[in-house]
């Protein structure tokens, strides 16, 4: 793979390398500075010149930091001549932006779609985008990926026989279908309202929950506001287990504490497509119930299939188990 030139931002340097590691590559070095009047500049320090470039920044706090960052690495690279330049945004957090639900709303994901194809973006990878048609925002060629196999893989170690895999609403229902039938599972819903950024109320769960084994699935957790929220009702109709899963663990505003603290919640799943404070007081307290899981391979091999002009979609072409 001598024509592939793979760089990081600063936001995710740990899985960039990761990444590098699955595809036997080295990790590029990138220079981030900033200017006495707090701009900032970068530098990307291998040659770029004809070669197909990857860029790895999920967009996490600070996100405008981190977003100016990769528009100026795009930059960089487009003025370096790069060959081609695909933007690999493990986390899209604009995604969430993503309809005009109110008068005189900005719509974010597709501005900043817009912005990263003006920068010198020539395609995104993505994993988990807030909502399918965020995918129509960006000008150019997205491959979406999905952290289902690896969370699917993680809970089949389980005794699944009793399960149901629950979304916390109506728009995040298709995905876990599509996770219920890998695990051989049932799935349910909740009938959800939200009323501001961490104020939402289910009013019921749509399915058959009651003295089964619960896997509570969403795209991502922030403040657990939620989550919080669905296991109230899990509890009022009386399930067996509950754990619960994500693609985006953000956690913040102290939510893994929040959802650690539920003494019923045996495990929270997540992956590392966003950095997890190890080091923070918050995760060492908590870490028994927090469970972790590398979506690097997967990213790696989208990486080398782009590369190479092959099938991202075959990466997802595999016989669903069949539910009992």
């Amino acid at each position: 793979m001598r024509d592939i030139a793979v760089f990081s931002g600063s936001a995710h340097p740990d899985l960039a390398a990761e990444v590098c590691a699955h595809l036997g590559v080295p990790l590029s070095p990138a220079r981030v500075s900033r200017f006495a009047n707090d701009c900032l500049e970068v530098q990307l320090r291998a040659n770029c010149r004809e070669r197909d470039v990857f860029l790895i920044q999920p967009l996490v706090k600070p996100v405008q930091e981190h977003l100016v960052e990769l528009l100026l690495m795009c930059d960089a690279a487009r003025g370096a001549s790069a060959g081609r330049i695909t933007v690999v945004m493990p986390h899209y957090s604009y995604a969430r932006s993503d309809k005009k639900d109110a008068p005189r709303i900005s719509l974010g994901g597709r501005l900043v779609a817009d912005l990263l194809v003006a920068a010198g973006a020539s395609r995104v990878l993505a994993m988990t985008l807030h909502a399918p048609q965020v995918h129509g925002f960006f000008s150019v060629p997205v491959d979406h990926l999905h952290a289902l196999r690896e969370l699917a893989e993680h809970f089949r170690q389980y005794d699944l026989s009793r399960t149901t895999v629950v979304s916390p609403d109506l728009g995040n229902a298709k995905e876990a279908a599509a996770f219920a039938r890998m695990i051989g599972a049932r799935v349910a819903a909740g009938a959800k309202q939200r009323y501001a950024d961490d104020r939402v109320i289910i009013s019921s769960v749509i399915g058959d929950v009651a003295g089964r084994d619960v896997i509570v699935l969403d795209d991502e957790i922030a403040k657990g506001s939620t989550v919080l929220e669905l296991l109230d009702r899990l509890r009022e109709l009386g399930t067996r287990s509950i754990r619960v899963a994500c693609t985006h663990g953000l956690f913040a505003a102290g939510a893994l504490k929040r959802l650690t603290e539920q003494s019923d919640v045996l495990e929270i799943v997540c992956t590392n497509t966003v950095p997890v404070p190890v080091a923070d007081e918050e995760y060492r307290a908590h870490k028994d119930k927090l469970r972790i899981l590398s979506i690097a391979p997967a990213l790696a091999e989208a990486v080398r299939r782009i590369h190479n002009g092959e099938s991202v979609s075959a990466l997802f072409d595999a016989p669903p188990t069949e539910q009992p």
